[in-house]
């Protein structure tokens, strides 16, 4: 079934302990990415969505408690030169998860399909063939045994409205946003076509899309580390490792001075 926006942008509020639900759900990921590592498993966990929806935020909360080792965030922005001398893809491969480490997309391949769409910044044949290359670059990661993990955080015109007056009333925030922002705005019915059109022919069993409320930014939150933790959970074997007798030998020595 196609992924429809409008059925996430109720706003609801968070009606649980925030922070009690929070802390558990960050000690929850902690030991998944304990289990990552001794396991030798990779992921990928991928965000997209409008500007002012929370991505950051989310993502700030949901490598709390990582080892920083071990994950990497990539903030992904427009393509530099030697970028869009190659092909879209060349970029991301570059930035794969070695085993045993999670790697984070601020924004993803689908700009493709979605701003480089809208802005005519790739021909009709490119962003349409993209759709193709797209579900076989991501199949060929899960095939791999690299877990991904695709979520869209989505707010309302108005709410997306009062978060950028928000930043630029405070001068501590004026700088995450600019006339990018505001221009986007201005074509929002265009991007919501070409969302429609990604979420139709990209939405696979093997990678599937997670769309998060994010009108609210407590139960987003919630929400999207809780898929999170739910899809990594389930790829990888959520055993801490052994005492070795080796170790074992080592806490004796301590315990006896």
């Amino acid at each position: 079934m196609t992924l429809c926006l409008s059925d996430h942008e109720t706003g609801a509020k968070y009606h649980g302990d925030y922070d009690e639900d929070l802390k558990a759900l960050q000690k929850r990921l902690q030991h998944i990415q304990v289990a990552h590592i001794v396991h030798g498993r990779s992921a990928i966990v991928m965000f997209e969505g409008w500007d002012a929806a929370g991505k950051g935020g989310i993502i700030q909360r949901l490598t709390a408690r990582w080892d920083p080792r071990h994950f990497r965030v990539h903030p992904v922005a427009a393509p530099t030169d030697e970028e869009r001398a190659r092909h879209f893809l060349w970029r991301f491969w570059r930035d794969l998860p070695p085993v045993g480490s999670i790697a984070l997309f601020d924004r993803s391949w689908y700009g493709r399909v979605l701003v480089e769409r809208v802005e005519r910044l790739a021909t009709p044949d490119a962003w349409q063939r993209a759709y193709g290359e797209i579900n076989a670059f991501e199949a060929q990661q899960v095939a791999s045994g690299t877990t991904l993990v695709k979520l869209f955080v989505h707010v309302t015109q108005e709410e997306q409205d009062e978060r950028l007056r928000a930043r630029i009333d405070d001068p501590w925030k004026r700088w995450k946003t600019g006339p990018d922002d505001f221009h986007n705005r201005s074509r929002r019915a265009d991007y919501l076509e070409a969302m429609a059109d990604m979420f139709a022919r990209t939405d696979t069993p093997q990678a599937p899309w997670i769309a998060i409320d994010g009108n609210n930014k407590k139960a987003a939150r919630i929400a999207a580390l809780t898929a999170i933790a739910e899809r990594l959970e389930r790829a990888v074997p959520m055993d801490p490792p052994p005492l070795t007798g080796e170790l074992a030998t080592l806490r004796d020595q301590l315990a006896g001075g």
